[in-house]
């Protein structure tokens, strides 16, 4: 039995795990699950399959999922609809309360985190990022994300900050390119780092850099990058949870080489874990190509992503909170969507 968590981060296909799937799950170096829209039917096929997932794994397994809101929101009927980050500015008390209803309906079906809050700061040319982030102003970015992220804490939910050091500046996707953003190093500090610092302080456990070129400060992108990832978060920062990788299937990582190379240099940069979505084959060769090994700081790091489940789905229905805070968010948005 692996009692420690691997370095990779998979998905499955469909929305029940295929015998195939087990086996794949059952690597040592597998470490979490992320679960896309395709997987997800019902609240009770989600729990069924969660289930399944930690059964068919013989050791230590982290679930997670986006689920900020507005665009990317992956668990929709039988959830509650979550409003894009960018209305919170116009009612900054409803972020705590989204923060918490999202985190709550989440653990209640068995899933450890999300990904979530975006920290970027929206420069107005990002259509990817866009109302993803809370606001154009780092000042207020900063406030909303303390506030969404404080609302998972009383959850029971670690957070993900991402895009670091900030993906708001530059126009393409790095789903499909690698964008390069041109600004110095004083520039970002003054602006797109201002919330992740901020969290950083109040506890933030988890980060996830952008693919993104910063030409003018460093060669590689950030999810790729000693300075990015220990000069600055580690050091400069003082970042002490998860760094994970985005998706190592995006084409703003195709520059660092095959998959294996990509694994590779993240994990050497400063990167916990890789995530390896939607190739199956790629991931398998991640698995295979990367050392077994057991890591207690990246184990030290990965346990303060486990979610705290207390109550099932239809106990959280039942409360009081949940049924005041569901209302609230879904007026809030009804009013400013």
């Amino acid at each position: 039995m692996t009692q420690y968590f691997g370095a990779v981060m998979l998905d499955i296909v469909g929305t029940t795990l295929a015998d195939s799937e087990r086996e794949i799950l059952n690597h040592p170096n597998v470490g979490a699950v992320i679960l896309f829209s395709r997987n997800y039917e019902s609240p009770e096929q989600i729990v069924n399959l969660i289930q399944s997932i930690r059964a068919a794994r013989n050791g230590e397994i982290l679930i997670a999922v986006d689920q900020e809101g507005g665009r990317v929101q992956r668990f929709q009927n039988g959830f509650t609809r979550l409003p894009p980050a960018a209305l919170y500015e116009n009612e900054p008390e409803l972020a705590e309360v989204a923060g918490w209803l999202m985190a709550a309906e989440l653990l209640a079906v068995g899933v450890d985190f999300s990904f979530a809050p975006v920290l970027d700061v929206d420069c107005g040319v990002s259509t990817i990022i866009g109302n993803r982030a809370f606001s154009q102003k780092a000042e207020i970015v900063t406030q909303l994300a303390s506030e969404f992220r404080h609302g998972m804490a009383r959850a029971g939910m670690a957070a993900t900050g991402k895009h670091f050091p900030g993906h708001g500046a530059v126009a393409l996707d790095s789903h499909l390119t690698l964008p390069i953003d041109e600004r110095d190093l004083n520039i970002l500090r003054h602006n797109d780092l201002q919330p992740f610092r901020q969290l950083i302080a109040e506890g933030l456990e988890g980060i996830m850099p952008a693919h993104v070129l910063y030409s003018q400060i460093d060669a590689q992108p950030a999810g790729f990058s000693e300075f990015w990832i220990q000069a600055i978060l580690r050091d400069e920062l003082g970042f002490d949870g998860v760094v994970f990788s985005d998706d190592l299937s995006m084409e703003g990582a195709a520059s660092v080489g095959d998959f294996s190379q990509r694994a590779k240099v993240a994990l050497q940069a400063g990167c916990d874990m890789v995530l390896v979505c939607n190739n199956t084959t790629a991931a398998i060769e991640v698995l295979d190509f990367l050392p077994i090994e057991n890591n207690p700081e990246r184990e030290r790091r990965l346990q303060k992503m486990r979610g705290k489940f207390t109550v099932n789905r239809e106990q959280l229905q039942a409360s009081k909170m949940w049924q005041q805070a569901a209302f609230s968010v879904q007026d809030f948005t009804k009013r400013y969507a």
